[in-house]
């Protein structure tokens, strides 16, 4: 069975700490792979917080995230502070991908790594926008 491979940018734009939560942990006793996508929203939403946006308002749009791959690379546990790294990349008119890594901040060991595929919505209309350019000057400086 072939496997997913996300390649991970040399350097990243934004990075955060999560701790993991007893509701993050299954009956494995480790991080639920369910429960993932939870922590790199929250990175997400403070990388957007960072910039002085919401998710429901950068320069007057939403993102939706159209799609998501991830790999496993260790596991997590209980009390773990994640420190969860992002960057964008391969733009798009209507959005990009935010390849992100998840590890372990008091070994380094990586837990996860994954991309997003990100897309800017007018809910108003219910239609997929363009990229405002100001986002990208704004979400760019930091590279």
């Amino acid at each position: 069975m072939a496997r997913i491979h996300i390649e991970l940018p040399e350097h990243f734009i934004f990075a955060t700490e999560v701790p993991l939560y007893i509701s993050h942990i299954n009956h494995g006793n480790h991080l639920d792979n369910a429960l993932l996508l939870t922590i790199v929203s929250e990175a997400r939403a403070r990388l957007y917080a960072s910039l002085g946006y919401t998710e429901r308002d950068v320069e007057g749009l939403g993102m939706l995230m159209a799609d998501a791959a991830l790999q496993y690379k260790s596991e997590g546990f209980y009390g773990d502070v994640m420190v969860v790294e992002m960057m964008p990349t391969e733009w798009h008119d209507k959005g990009f991908d935010l390849v992100w890594r998840m590890s372990n901040k008091a070994t380094g060991r990586e837990v996860a790594r994954g991309k997003s595929g990100m897309l800017f919505f007018d809910f108003t209309l219910g239609k997929v926008q363009p990229v405002p350019k100001a986002f990208i000057n704004r979400i760019m400086k930091g590279t």
